[in-house]
């Protein structure tokens, strides 16, 4: 066998691994992104109310998504937690009593809501391949802190449950495998009022947050099909070289 058909062999059989491993990369990318995370409108500011977008995706190819439970920080309590309707879900804010009661707009503060419970009506569930999201009004929020960690539990169909517990990782170091949601906080500027800023969060900067996402999960979607596409491709096109030689050439 000459030389060149051996490169050419070596080269085909390279773009065909290369391809795989497009594949492969582009799969572990999907699932690694999947898990429940929560978002604002816009900035969430310490002592403001806020909107927050709890984005439910479904991990399993065969069962379907059918409670979320989530838990708002103890030591961090919300006096106002208000639900919105989520068409096919009943939701449950559920109260408890404080340890430590605190003032909020001129008021003593004895209990406040603990978790969110929504539950899928009969014969509805996030399906395989799809998401949801939950929302909900929040607020005040803490000032001595720049995040909360609310720990979310997923239950399917077929009874199984992941606890989306873990806390945010140390600066530098992987990302856990079943983080838990988290709101960001950013300092109040001087001057600026934000007590209702959860209902007052216009349609458009929503519509526009939900476009970017979109847009932006999509070209990450059709970037690594057409690397693996453009990689199975190469490996195809080599062996079509090959081929092409073999049928010019007489055997050696």
């Amino acid at each position: 066998m000459s030389t060149n058909r051996f490169g050419a062999r070596t080269f085909a059989k390279g773009g065909a691994v290369l391809a795989v491993a497009a594949f492969l990369a582009l799969g572990t990318a999907g699932l690694a992104s999947a898990h429940v995370t929560a978002s604002t409108p816009k900035d969430a500011v310490q002592g403001g109310y806020t909107k927050v977008t709890i984005r439910v995706p479904n991990e399993r190819p065969a069962n379907g998504t059918v409670k979320l439970e989530l838990t708002l920080p103890a030591e961090y309590p919300l006096a106002s937690v208000s639900t919105k309707p989520t068409a096919g879900w009943k939701v449950e804010a559920v109260k408890g009593k404080l340890d430590k009661p605190v003032q909020s707009h001129g008021r003593e503060i004895t209990e406040a809501v603990r978790s969110v419970v929504w539950t899928a009506d009969p014969g509805v569930r996030i399906e395989p391949g799809q998401f949801n999201e939950f929302d909900l009004s929040i607020g005040p929020l803490p000032d001595n802190t720049d995040k909360l960690i609310m720990p979310t539990k997923q239950t399917y169909d077929n009874g199984e449950v992941v606890d989306w517990n873990a806390p945010p990782p140390a600066e530098g170091a992987e990302e856990p495998e079943k983080p838990a949601p988290v709101l960001n906080l950013v300092k109040k500027t001087e001057g600026a009022d934000h007590h209702g800023d959860a209902t007052n969060a216009s349609a458009k900067t929503d519509d526009h947050a939900a476009s970017t996402s979109g847009t932006d999960n999509t070209a990450r979607w059709l970037g690594g099909a057409g690397l693996a596409v453009g990689a199975l491709g190469l490996g195809f096109g080599t062996g079509a070289v090959l081929r092409s030689r073999r049928a010019g050439k007489p055997n050696a």
